[in-house]
């Protein structure tokens, strides 16, 4: 486990538990394939303390990046990803804190460099996003391949609308599956699994308690789980005007940190990361508070999400 982070945390603020620590520096470097949590943040409002949902999967040196949450080109640059290196980009769902910069990661990937082949995967209206972002922003692209000499950016971007669940890709790196959860009322939203040769990841997306969630990551090493903290929830709701409708959201569409212990018990996973986390950046909420909800039920190591951590 590596922290990627410009600032440094508090001994003992990033815990393992029930297992031993994952390696750090050059060590977890060198693994085949790395997992960076680029923002762990839940909800669209922007905070100091975390980015938006995103993470990306390294793998050969290529990049699979899974939901981009406002800011997420800015965190891969952090985290010494280089942008031309992204090939495929995932969004579990349409929800604002995860797909806010997905047009972003593509044109400022390509700004930096990109002149590869770049597919994307997640729900509708996926194409139609896609379309209106270069339309909105066909200006600039005109004037900087004219100018600048640069490849034409739209017909690098081959678009992939899922509907359901089962197999969504395979290259030389990685096999992914994709599988449908429970995120009221943004249907379809998605959880996928990245099969690599060392290790399989699952990210959760957003869900409430799910079965296609267990039965996808089932013998995986990493779970990515959303969670929630249950008695922080009025804390959180009163600071807006819309607070009963909210909370009611909140707690129909996602999982309490409990629960996603549960799942990744069930599953059979050797690692479960928090994430997604809500509250995002609540001071009375501890990380020692979060590890004791998950470890209700789960026995294996936990770790509460950190933006930059590697994994």
């Amino acid at each position: 486990m590596r922290d990627l982070s410009r600032r440094s945390f508090l001994a003992g603020a990033i815990t393992l538990t029930g297992g031993a620590l994952l390696p750090r520096g050059s060590e977890a470097r060198s693994a085949k394939t790395r997992l960076i949590l680029l923002g762990t943040g839940g909800g669209p409002r922007p905070r100091k303390a975390s980015s938006a949902s995103a993470q990306v999967i390294i793998s050969n040196n290529r990049a699979y990046v899974i939901d981009c949450g406002n800011g997420v080109a800015r965190q891969l640059v952090f985290a010494d990803v280089p942008l031309p290196t992204v090939r495929h980009i995932f969004l579990t769902h349409q929800h604002s804190d995860h797909n806010a910069d997905y047009g972003n990661l593509i044109w400022l990937a390509w700004a930096a460099g990109l002149s590869t082949r770049v597919d994307t995967w997640g729900p509708p209206p996926l194409a139609k996003m896609t379309k209106l972002f270069f339309e909105m922003n066909a200006y600039d692209i005109d004037t900087r391949i004219a100018n600048e000499g640069r490849v034409p950016l739209v017909p690098l971007v081959h678009v992939h609308e899922l509907r359901d669940g089962g197999p969504v890709m395979r290259d030389e790196n990685v096999r992914v599956t994709a599988a449908l959860v429970h995120h009221p009322p943004v249907v379809p939203a998605f959880a996928y699994r990245f099969d690599a040769a060392d290790r399989s990841i699952v990210i959760s997306g957003d869900t409430t308690r799910s079965d296609n969630l267990v039965k996808l990551a089932t013998g995986a090493e990493v779970l990515v789980h959303a969670v929630l903290y249950v008695p922080a929830v009025d804390r959180l709701v009163a600071r807006v005007p819309n607070a009963t409708a909210l909370k009611a959201s909140i707690i129909a569409n996602q999982t309490s940190a409990e629960d996603a212990g549960r799942a990744a018990q069930e599953a059979g996973v050797k690692i479960l990361v928090l994430s997604h986390l809500v509250p995002a950046d609540d001071p009375e909420v501890t990380d020692q508070m979060w590890i004791d909800a998950a470890r209700t039920h789960f026995r294996g190591s936990v770790i509460v999400g950190k933006d930059l951590l590697e994994i």
